[in-house]
């Protein structure tokens, strides 16, 4: 690092340091984690994606937007539905914003 760079610390919400308004960058946290988790089961099975398909009762380019993180086409409500269809529980946790 040279003597003109600098480092900022993260928020804890990439999607916040980047730009994204408060409400949005939330939302965009919780999908990407939900399809990390996605991702993470059809990699450790090592599924193809017309399999992974199946096993999700989706067509195959949906899961290939999944895998390429197209994290603007799929909502909460649909990633859950996914992860259920693995057997996962998304549980949520609601709190007040530290001040």
């Amino acid at each position: 690092m040279t003597k003109d760079e600098k480092v900022t610390a993260s928020s804890g919400n990439v999607f916040a340091d980047l730009g994204f308004d408060e409400i949005e960058a939330a939302n965009l946290r919780i999908r990407a984690m939900l399809m990390a988790k996605i991702n993470q089961y059809i990699n450790d099975h090592k599924l193809t994606q017309a399999s992974a398909a199946k096993l999700f009762g989706e067509k195959q380019p949906r899961i290939s937007e999944i895998k390429q993180g197209k994290i603007e086409l799929f909502t909460v409500d649909k990633l859950i539905n996914l992860l259920a269809c693995i057997d996962y529980q998304v549980d949520v946790t609601v709190r007040e914003r530290a001040a």
